[in-house]
């Protein structure tokens, strides 16, 4: 046990190490200082030359968020109709067929909205080309979108009152060149030389000792999954996602995995400080989402390796914890440990069947995806930050009898409104969507037997209901195996949480900067509330726990907590 814990706080130290210099090199690249990736503004000025776009136009907030999302549209028509056709284009040794037009509907939104949640499994549904050219494309542009989202946001934060957020055509082709295509192509070549495949053969035909035929399944894996973590994705290559060893190959690859996945959430943290010059202020946030992240992966943790009550009761020793659903490379305790950090990051990668974790495993799991902003998404984990950051700061100022303040601009009732609308949506879409899903379930001729929804009833079907559209709402991606969900129904309605989830943060976060920008500066005073001190960190983070963990407190009785209550009466 000493040594796994020893093992856990060098990758995560390994990731904050890094993640401070990549926080340095993100504050010159988004602030247009000249830095060791110069060589590459050539190749920059051709893209934007070849595309017709002028650069040095600066964008207010309205322009910037709504070219943001006019761009999505052409991405997704792109991948949309690739798909629906991938069976009769190249790049297809294995000859999969075209995608059904739902199935390609809700991969496509999943991949646009960086919520990677894969109702197919990649080595058999999609081609190389769609693995590459829309799959991997969209990771791409996904993550560089949540770059560009999040630092707009911080430059609104900026004293200088009248600067606006940039332009986004400039964020998002820097975003590529100069921070996501370097790291990715370094990652790539320590994943190639540790034996993960990059080739565009086609299956390879093996035969078992015991004469049995075998297709394994290869392609350009390499590629792709560097971009899945770093751009806070989770989409993989295989089905099994990072339990394949294709993908994850041996323990060093799985060291890479978690520091890669950490690095630019946590470098974001610290490029806010770096960039508004408050460097005890990202301290102060990252404490609390530290703070998070630990009561999140304690339970996990604890209940892995606790093993099954239920198998103690009937004698059967487990010594390695629980290890159904695992990737018996990892264990128990490593699966448990990635899992944890996968809910704070909305990668929502796994080694490991989260449908076979233990029920208090799963509440951890629902509580880290819920809040989305623990480190959250490369970008967007700010952003939902910044929304309890309003609302923290707005009760606090209340409290004390001081006029809401944050960071030099005063907050008005427009604000508090777009923020409280914020999490109003995020925390009820998940529970509508839910109740629809066991409405149909329950009501609809034949149930289960005709659906084939669940292969687990009771408490435990329900959590795994639920946990798809919370999964979708966060854009975390991940789901438990045990739910049919390759149907019109589930690849429709969990488009609508995947779409509510990427984008209301977004435009609720650009309508309380734009609002912020037409108000003047005011130096802080000794009567302003301190937002940079520990001890407001502490009220923020009861603040998102209230609003994000006690909305749910009945769903969680009503799923996981009964499923270990019961398994507690059973031992």
């Amino acid at each position: 046990m000493g040594i796994n814990i020893l093992w856990v706080i060098l990758m995560f130290s390994g990731s904050v190490l890094l993640a401070l210099p990549v926080a340095t090199f993100m504050k010159k690249t988004y602030n247009g200082e000249p830095n060791f990736l110069d060589f590459i503004e050539p190749l920059e000025n051709f893209i934007f030359k070849f595309c017709r776009i002028d650069p040095g136009i600066a964008m207010d907030w309205k322009k910037y968020l709504s070219t943001l999302l006019l761009i999505q549209v052409f991405w997704f028509v792109f991948g949309f109709v690739i798909l629906l056709i991938q069976g009769h284009l190249f790049l297809n040794p294995a000859h999969i067929p075209d995608m059904e037009w739902t199935l390609a509907l809700n991969s496509t939104i999943s991949f646009l909205t960086s919520t990677n949640l894969q109702h197919y499994s990649g080595e058999t549904g999609a081609t190389y080309l769609s693995q590459m050219g829309v799959f991997m494309f969209l990771q791409f542009v996904s993550a560089a979108t949540s770059l560009c989202a999040g630092v707009a946001v911080v430059r609104g934060l900026a004293s200088n009152s009248v600067a606006p957020p940039g332009n986004f055509y400039n964020d998002f082709v820097r975003s590529c060149t100069r921070i996501l295509l370097p790291l990715c192509v370094v990652v790539a070549a320590i994943f190639i030389f540790n034996g993960m495949p990059m080739t565009f053969r086609g299956p390879d035909q093996v035969i078992s000792v015991q004469g049995d035929t075998t297709h394994v399944a290869l392609g350009p894996v390499a590629a792709m999954i560097p971009i899945k973590e770093l751009g806070s994705n989770g989409g993989g290559f295989y089905g099994a996602n990072s339990a394949h060893p294709f993908e994850n190959p041996n323990f060093t690859t799985f060291i890479v995995h978690i520091i890669i996945v950490l690095l630019l959430p946590v470098a974001f943290v610290f490029f806010i400080g770096k960039y508004l010059n408050r460097k005890k202020f990202s301290y102060m946030l990252f404490v609390v989402m530290m703070l998070g992240f630990i009561l999140t992966l304690i339970p996990i943790i604890s209940s892995e390796i606790a093993g099954n009550t239920h198998l103690a009761a009937m004698g059967i020793s487990q010594p390695a914890g629980n290890m159904e659903g695992k990737e018996v490379r990892f264990g128990s305790f490593y699966s448990g440990f990635y899992s944890a950090v996968n809910m704070i990051i909305p990668a929502g990668t796994v080694t490991g069947m989260h449908d076979s974790y233990m029920p208090l495993s799963a509440t951890g799991m629902l509580v880290g995806m819920q809040v989305d902003a623990f480190f959250g998404g490369l970008g967007t984990g700010w952003i939902n930050m910044f929304i309890y950051l309003i609302i923290a700061v707005f009760i606090a100022s209340l409290m004390i009898g001081r006029t809401p303040e944050m960071l030099g601009r005063k907050i008005s009732l427009r604000e508090i409104q777009v923020a409280v609308i914020v999490c109003l949506v995020s925390s009820s879409v998940p529970l509508i969507m839910a109740a629809v899903a066991c409405f149909v379930y329950m009501h609809y001729p034949g149930g289960n037997e005709v659906l084939g929804w669940l292969s687990n009833k009771g408490p435990h079907g329900f959590t795994t209901m639920f946990y798809e559209y919370v999964s979708s709402m966060a854009g975390n991606g991940s789901e438990f195996s045990g739910l049919g969900n390759n149907t019109p129904f589930w690849n429709l309605t969990t488009c609508i949480p995947m779409l509510l989830g990427r984008f209301i943060p977004i435009i609720g976060a650009f309508m309380i900067i734009g609002s912020f920008r037409t108000k003047l500066y005011v130096e802080p005073s000794l009567g302003s509330l301190k937002t940079d001190s520990y001890t407001f960190g502490l009220f923020l983070f009861f603040v998102i726990m209230i609003l994000s963990v006690l909305s749910m407190f009945i769903v969680f009785i009503m799923g996981p907590e009964i499923e270990h209550l019961q398994l507690l009466k059973i031992a």
